[in-house]
């Protein structure tokens, strides 16, 4: 019993040091001592501006998404490339979300994304960027895409269930439409 109990305490120590060694790893923000949220904020000023995002290659992705209680993440824009390269980086969001309101877009945050494959295949643990560890999604899922890593950062609309978490309540999908990106155009500011 006494073995036991000393193998599940090593064990967790042992899951905490590799943690802290990935957190420490991947803390390197765009500036020293900057938080995941002012490091969002300060990647994606431009990107108030939707026309900003299409010219650096977000593109649309499964309209707006809804909530399977309340709320929703909203629209995705995604880069592509970004989520196929297996990295992560604090400075480039592989997709921008957006909220459809008054005609405008009006940008709400950003969605981390690594395909879970690329990332286990190069680190011994699962993501975590500037301290924050993101959630596994397996698959199939109602994305459509392989099993994947992912962290929301409402850093442009609060959140009340917290500024990582994938549902925002204050989100809503009702006045998405079907024409995107012919309409929707606009800053938001």
């Amino acid at each position: 019993m006494k073995i036991k109990r000393l193998l599940l305490i090593g064990l967790a120590a042992l899951s905490l040091l590799a943690l802290t060694s990935v957190a420490l790893a991947g803390s390197d923000g765009p500036e020293s001592g900057t938080t995941l949220v002012e490091a969002v904020r300060q990647a994606t000023e431009r990107f108030k501006d939707v026309k900003e995002a299409e010219a650096a290659a977000y593109g649309l992705f499964h309209g707006c998404v809804s909530g399977p209680q309340e709320g929703a993440m909203g629209i995705h824009l995604v880069n592509g490339d970004l989520v196929g390269d297996g990295e992560l980086d604090a400075s480039r969001p592989e997709a921008l979300l957006y909220e459809a309101s008054n005609g405008k877009l009006r940008l709400l945050g950003v969605e981390y994304v690594v395909i879970a494959e690329a990332w286990d295949a190069n680190h011994q643990a699962p993501p975590v960027l500037m301290g924050q560890l993101f959630n596994y999604v397996g698959s199939p899922n109602r994305y459509g895409i392989p099993a994947f890593y992912e962290l929301h950062v409402w850093a442009w609309k609060n959140n009340p269930n917290g500024m990582f978490a994938d549902w925002n309540p204050r989100v809503s999908c009702e006045e998405f439409t079907a024409d995107f990106p012919a309409e929707g155009h606009g800053s938001g500011h």
